[in-house]
């Protein structure tokens, strides 16, 4: 099986040495999001509820690049500079995801790139590969 590199201009640029997402057979991956607009490649805004926001929006294009929707995903690892975030990033996270919700982690670390306040990853299995 050869892989798929998934790209689109609807979601922020690569900033280095990997894809949007890479897609296998049915699974796709997809790199992590962090809250840069597309077309500015510029963080959305400070606020942490616009930056969540925006890494669903830029997720959500990549999904539907691969083929798929923000619904097809079946794992999903949230990283976040604040945990006291959490209730927040679950309360929107409602406002993208239909049950059954996927699989998640969430986890503190200590900065992501461009001193976003949130960054997701995800694994997605679409339908079929074509």
């Amino acid at each position: 099986m050869s892989k798929v590199i998934i790209r689109t201009e609807a979601a922020p640029a690569a900033i280095g040495t990997y894809s949007q997402a890479v897609k296998i057979g049915t699974t796709v991956y997809l790199s992590g999001q962090i809250p840069l607009v597309p077309a500015t490649m510029q963080m959305v805004s400070e606020d942490f509820a616009e930056q969540t926001h925006q890494v669903f929006k830029n997720l959500t294009a990549v999904c539907e690049a691969a083929g798929g929707n923000l619904n097809n995903m079946v794992k999903v690892n949230i990283f976040l500079t604040d945990l006291g975030q959490f209730a927040t990033v679950n309360q929107i996270m409602s406002e993208y995801f239909a049950e059954p919700y996927p699989a998640r982690a969430a986890v503190q670390v200590s900065a992501l790139p461009r001193n976003a306040q949130i960054e997701i990853d995800g694994v997605m299995e679409v339908p079929s590969t074509h």
